[in-house]
């Protein structure tokens, strides 16, 4: 079987910068302790956004300028991006929540054998669940789960209702304690 961890968006911008938290400076460390212990393939994402960003849909719902390309706030931060250059890894460039680069690879895997596919990272509520759910989507019998204790949300609610809802989909949720 191979195993897949997806590393969302643990970008400056949403851990301590623009758009960052308490929460997410908080799993930090587990994200990293996550990417040295794993072992399979990795990918990790990043939102990318231009210098256009307030015109886009998104920009004009979120009017926070944040991940732009090739700004210190768009790099992955520097504790993750120090554990993936330990290991083999791929980086994905998004504009979106989604990631669909994600879903074309995943495809090319599924058809030479059984995988699984763990998430880990930034936001929970956004990017996360968003990935989660693409991914049961168009591969409804893999094997899927995300780590909770490796996920932070905008706010501690908004990451409990979206643990929730990857729950209420069918998706694994682990690293809850209790």
């Amino acid at each position: 079987m191979k195993k897949i961890l997806i590393v969302v968006d643990m970008q400056n911008d949403f851990v301590d910068g623009a758009l960052g938290t308490r929460e997410a400076e908080g799993i930090v460390d587990r994200v990293v302790s996550k990417i040295k212990e794993f072992d399979g393939e990795i990918i990790a994402t990043l939102d990318t956004h231009g210098q256009d960003y307030l015109q886009t849909a998104e920009g004009k719902k979120l009017p926070v300028p944040h991940c732009v390309k090739m700004t210190p706030g768009w790099l992955l931060n520097e504790k993750v991006r120090e554990a993936l250059a330990e290991k083999e890894h791929r980086i994905f460039e998004k504009k979106t929540f989604g990631c669909v680069k994600l879903l074309k690879r995943i495809r090319k895997w599924s058809r030479k054998e059984e995988i699984a596919v763990e998430l880990i990272g930034l936001c929970t509520d956004i990017c996360v669940v968003s990935n989660a759910l693409l991914l049961k989507a168009h591969f409804p019998e893999i094997k899927l789960c995300v780590d909770a204790s490796c996920c932070a949300g905008v706010t501690p609610q908004s990451h409990q209702a979206a643990i929730e809802t990857m729950r209420m989909c069918q998706i694994e949720i682990t690293g809850i304690s209790g």
